[in-house]
């Protein structure tokens, strides 16, 4: 099953170090640690195998990927030896990106971005693409009624205001190409009615939102540790140091304020309450693409008496989020080969704040993907 993965933001730290990821997978140069894919529960036929993805992307950057590569390779997150093997390869990926559309209205935008993802399935006689937002965190969208109609979105878009955020008119694009569409991101994406319906008129499948790798992966095990031993949660605060471009970008307040009510849901959604506390995310330029959380959990025990935990992690996000984002490629594809379509709440085990998770406590979603797959499996084979 030949597999479109289209990048928006594939200039980034993600995507580079997706597609670098992708093609050593590919050539047999890394094993795939991280890939959850490959875990004995999942791995199986209606997966696309490695060797059948075939990258592209848009970005508003135009920084040659191999230099992108090279950069990555210089901060110690992939090693450089994989960049030198792999240049040709890199190349071949280079010529399939294209520049985001700018200008125009909207609708003449989304056009452009259906139109490229159209002519990139075409060319490479794909199967199917699958769209995955990688780029940067928006702000939280503002709100306007073509978001709930999708016949007064079209109008809209046809208009000379923006209607919709970056992340949804890529949606937009993306199903008016009859692509399923994952965010990565925090990012509105496919998160608004209209684009809903888009979907399920196209009958396409879409996930999301913000890949969990780091802090909220942590707290989607241990709170629901502390709620099956019935303990007392009083207080849990969280500071977040992260460097690169996530990190600079997050300085801005909009769109930390957008990452931070991602990261915080699963508390209370595990819980059943909300702690004191709360998550606090900080730019630190000599990070790199590395990120340190540290949090401070204060519990209750028997008779009240008080007790507390603390935890650090350190990582490197990229590495962290890279695989993830081939798992999702291959998975949302194969939902899309089963004729699964809408919002893919199987996936919640990726994501800080999955579209219509039962569940975030990450044995639960695991279980959840299990079994979801196993059914991809079982139809594959028939």
């Amino acid at each position: 099953m030949r597999t479109g993965v289209w990048l928006v933001g594939a200039r980034g730290s993600v995507a580079t170090t997706s597609i670098v990821g992708a093609l050593a997978l590919r050539a047999g140069l890394t094993g795939p640690t991280g890939c959850v894919t490959e875990l004995p529960d999942l791995r199986g036929p209606a997966l696309p195998a490695f060797a059948d993805l075939v990258l592209g992307g848009h970005d508003v950057a135009a920084t040659p990927l191999t230099k992108r590569a090279e950069a990555l390779a210089a901060a110690g997150v992939l090693p450089g030896r994989l960049v030198d093997a792999l240049a040709g390869e890199l190349a071949d990926v280079e010529a399939a990106l294209r520049a985001a559309p700018t200008g125009g209205t909207q609708a003449e935008r989304a056009a452009a971005v259906a139109r490229d993802l159209t002519e990139f399935r075409t060319r490479h006689a794909l199967d199917r693409v699958v769209v995955v937002n990688v780029s940067a965190t928006e702000p939280a969208a503002a709100a306007h009624p073509a978001h709930h109609d999708l016949a007064a979105l079209r109008d809209a878009l046809a208009g000379p205001a923006d209607v919709l955020p970056a992340s949804s008119l890529y949606a937009y694009g993306a199903f008016t190409a009859g692509c399923p569409y994952v965010d990565f991101t925090p990012s509105t994406g496919a998160r608004l009615p209209a684009l809903a319906a888009l979907a399920e008129e196209r009958g396409l499948p879409y996930a999301g939102h913000d890949g969990k790798t780091g802090e909220t992966l942590v707290k989607s095990v241990l709170a629901p540790m502390f709620a099956m031993r019935h303990l007392a949660v009083r207080s849990w605060s969280g500071v977040n140091l992260l460097g690169g471009g996530d990190g600079a970008t997050l300085a801005e307040p909009a769109a930390n304020a957008a990452k931070v009510g991602s990261k915080q849901r699963v508390l209370g959604e595990t819980l059943g309450y909300v702690p004191q506390g709360g998550t606090r995310i900080e730019y630190v330029a000599e990070l790199g693409d590395f990120k340190t959380a540290w949090d401070l959990v204060t519990f209750a025990g028997f008779l009240g008496t008080g007790m507390r935990l603390e935890f650090t992690w350190h990582g490197c996000d990229s590495a962290l989020a890279a695989p993830l984002v081939l798992d999702l490629a291959r998975l949302t594809a194969a939902a899309h080969a089963a004729g699964r379509h809408g919002p893919l709440a199987e996936l919640a085990f990726f994501f800080k704040d999955p579209l219509d998770a039962p569940t975030h406590a990450l044995a639960e979603q695991w279980a959840l993907l299990r079994d979801f797959v196993a059914g991809l499996h079982a139809g594959a084979g028939r």
